[in-house]
């Protein structure tokens, strides 16, 4: 599938750099970024996403550092 995408000056020439450095191509290196940070990108979505429903659903919540205080996982 084609893609069209645009860079800033530096991650161009440094993808450029690279590719030159090492014979491969730039679409090379996209694609392995692309394949080493979609899982990461999609559990982030996937937690923003829960968050907003247990928000909407008006279930409570409290922060974090109390939560893992409570734990004492640090002990």
């Amino acid at each position: 599938m084609p893609l069209s995408i645009r860079l800033d000056a530096d991650s161009e020439a440094r993808l450029t750099a690279l590719a030159a450095r090492t014979g491969r191509s730039k679409t090379y290196y996209v694609r392995e970024a692309i394949r080493a940070h979609l899982d990461e990108l999609e559990e982030i979505y996937w937690a923003e996403e829960a968050v907003k429903e247990w928000i909407a659903q008006g279930r409570p919540s409290r922060p974090a550092a109390e939560f893992w205080a409570e734990l004492k996982l640090d002990e």
